[in-house]
């Protein structure tokens, strides 16, 4: 888990308000769920046999009443429970997003901590296949806003119940006959859950893998259109797509459409965003029988694509800087700098009062420091007049003017950048 300094989190700020207008776009409106779930939810709507599950979960005892909890090592499960609690889909489909904090005990690595961050979509209530596209062109969408390339699509179908119940059999079976090149969590996972062996990252069994009988080839009628409608969707806007056999997801509550969007820049933490339709969870988790489909974005490892991209923006500055040689004029400073923030104008003052302020020199230092386009000069004459002088210190460096300060709200704007 780590901290987030300043100098980093105006670029999240940046890549939130980013999302946010996507989302807006699109008519998704955001869920805030707690980050503090009981164990139970987690267990039901991921699977007892995953890796979340087994060994990543942050889970524990109530000291107080004894109840089982767990820091939500996803989100999708907790917004399926707030849906069903709240009986959010009475009145028909909700279209909604969430950002914040999410837990896993994993080993650390680039783009990757146990407090991690996601930012997602969930459309419940919709159970045609141009969701999935809409949601898939929505994240697509994000990349180009954002300025990212080199961030492809691979998409998968995993069909319904009974297709996966056949594709199981010939899977185990096919397994069962490669025994010995099997790790030993493939073996564990055997007859639990073999659908994830397909998942593995162990290379002494891509060969064993890649050989297995393909899921696609078990789907019926109804899967095959519904996949087939999603990809004509992406085609006929341009959007560039893989299909993977092998894409699983890690999570059991997938069914038909599955996709990652993935990058090569992050070396082995190449996906950054994923998702599917799940159109069991409401049911598993307690509610009445409703599709739903959704993604989630990776936070810490889209930034580190952002900077490996170098399509970040500069961190944002002062648009100016209040420079007070005399700090009996600060009742006047205060009054005109609340006026100019009322006009939305960014004014960063010195503040030194307890040692004398500072010698003019050492405050033109640290405005120029502060990344100021412009300095508010509050001499003694200045002040005397009513004025104060603006200096120019980025654009037009050292043109400077004197203004009246009773009209600070009449010349704002002049001092607003445009970012």
């Amino acid at each position: 888990m780590n901290d987030l300094l300043p100098q980093d989190s105006a670029h999240w700020e940046w890549l939130e308000s980013r999302v946010r207008a996507l989302m807006q776009a699109y008519a998704y409106r955001q869920i805030r769920t707690p980050i503090v779930e009981p164990t139970a939810l987690f267990v039901r709507g991921l699977g007892e046999v995953t890796d979340i599950v087994e060994k990543e979960m942050y889970a524990f005892e109530d000291r107080l009443n004894g109840e089982q909890l767990t820091l939500r090592p996803e989100a999708t499960a907790g917004v399926v429970r707030a849906v069903v609690e709240h009986n959010l889909l009475y009145d028909g489909g909700k279209r909604l997003y969430y950002m914040g904090p999410m837990f896993r005990h994993e080993r650390p690595q680039r783009g990757r901590y146990r407090q991690f961050h996601q930012m997602g979509a969930e459309a419940l209530g919709f159970a045609g296949p141009e969701v999935d596209a809409e949601l898939i062109l929505m994240a697509h969408r994000l990349w180009h806003s954002l300025g990212l390339r080199d961030v492809r699509l691979e998409i998968n179908s995993l069909g319904q119940a009974d297709e996966r119940a056949a594709h199981r059999q010939a899977l185990i079976a096919h397994l069962e006959a490669h025994a010995d090149l099997l790790d030993e969590d493939a073996r564990r996972r055997l007859h639990s859950n073999p659908l994830r062996i397909l998942d593995t990252k162990n290379p002494a069994m891509q060969a064993c893998v890649e050989a297995a009988p393909r899921l696609l080839d078990f789907l019926g009628e109804a899967s095959r259109a519904h996949f087939q409608t999603v990809l004509s969707i992406l085609e006929a806007n341009g959007v560039a797509y893989r299909i993977n056999p092998r894409l699983v997801r890690g999570m059991d509550y997938y069914n038909l459409t599955v996709f990652e969007f993935v990058t090569e820049r992050l070396g082995s933490q190449g996906t950054i965003c994923g998702g599917g339709r799940y159109d069991d969870l409401i049911v598993q988790i307690g509610g009445k029988p409703a599709p739903a489909v959704g993604w989630a974005l990776g936070v810490e490892r889209v930034m580190e694509l952002l900077k490996e991209e170098g399509v970040l923006p500069a961190a944002p500055v002062p648009d100016a800087y209040a420079i007070v040689p005399d700090s009996s004029a600060l009742s006047t400073v205060f009054r005109v700098l609340e006026t100019l923030r009322g006009q939305g104008v960014r004014v960063q003052m010195h503040a030194s009062v307890a040692e004398g302020m500072g010698s003019m020199k050492s405050q033109f230092k640290k405005a120029d420091q502060s990344g100021a386009r412009f300095a508010l000069i509050f001499g003694g004459d200045e002040l005397a007049r009513g004025e104060v002088t603006v200096k120019a210190l980025r654009d037009g460096a050292g043109a400077q003017e004197t203004l009246p300060l009773e009209q600070a709200s009449a010349w704002a704007k002049r001092l607003q950048s445009n970012d």
